[in-house]
C-alpha cells in the first residue's frame, strides 16, 4: 500500500491510499479513523483525481459528522463497563 496523496483539513487527516488496483481513502480524527475503498475500474479514468472530486466539501462533513457518533457510542461503551 502507497500514499499517492493527502489532503489538508482542519478538522481531520485525510490520506488516499492506492493498493491492488483500489484507492483506500482514509479519514482519521485523534483516536478513530474511517476508511473508503474505491475500485478504480469504477473512476472514469483520471486516477487519483477522480478520488478528490468525490471528496467534497458536502462528504467530508457527514465524515466529521460520523466522527462525532463514533466518539458517543465508543464512550457510552466504554461507560458501561467501567469497574
Amino acid at each position: 500500500m502507497r500514499v499517492v496523496a493527502e489532503l489538508p483539513h482542519p478538522e481531520c487527516k485525510i490520506t488516499i491510499f492506492s493498493m491492488n488496483q483500489k484507492y483506500i481513502v482514509k479519514f482519521e480524527q485523534g483516536t478513530l479513523e474511517q476508511s473508503y475503498k474505491l475500485s478504480e475500474l469504477d473512476l472514469s479514468g483520471g486516477g487519483v483525481n477522480d478520488v478528490f472530486e468525490i471528496l467534497d466539501e458536502e462528504f467530508i462533513a457527514t465524515v466529521i459528522a460520523r466522527f462525532s457518533g463514533m466518539r458517543s457510542d465508543f464512550s457510552a461503551a466504554y461507560k458501561r463497563h467501567q469497574y
